[in-house]
């Protein structure tokens, strides 16, 4: 048995017992550390739907282009530089509320489901 740090083992781990006592970052399936990083960041940094907000869309036949997506990105990302919390962000049509700080897009609403022209806990608007 191979033993590491006192406790006995059953087998050798790949790269070898001197591999994985050494202090060098082992490649995540052939991804160095930092690369994961990088995909890690970006991926938190996109926007997200809630379930409610993906309800919406599909009921309600809204389409976003890669364009749309864009301005909205940029729309949230102008609000986080204010250290809005809970934004407005109007885009053309559709009224989009979101929580800045998850970068998530809670709920929308276009121009002819509004109910008494009157948004309500928002911090912030920001027209796209």
């Amino acid at each position: 048995m191979t033993e590491i740090n006192g406790i006995n083992i059953p087998f050798i781990p790949a790269g070898g017992v001197e591999r994985l006592k050494s202090d060098r970052a082992m490649p995540l399936n052939g991804i160095e550390k930092n690369a994961f990083n990088e995909v890690l960041t970006e991926e938190i940094s996109k926007l997200k739907f809630s379930g409610h907000a993906v309800k919406r869309i599909n009921g309600r036949d809204i389409e976003l282009s890669e364009i749309d997506m864009l301005r909205l990105e940029h729309a949230v990302d102008k609000a986080e530089s204010k250290k809005s919390k809970d934004s407005l962000v109007i885009l053309d049509e559709t009224a989009f509320i979101v929580n800045v700080p998850n970068r998530t897009i809670v709920t929308l609403i276009n121009k002819n489901q509004l109910n008494d022209n009157v948004i309500t806990q928002i911090d912030s608007a920001v027209f796209a």
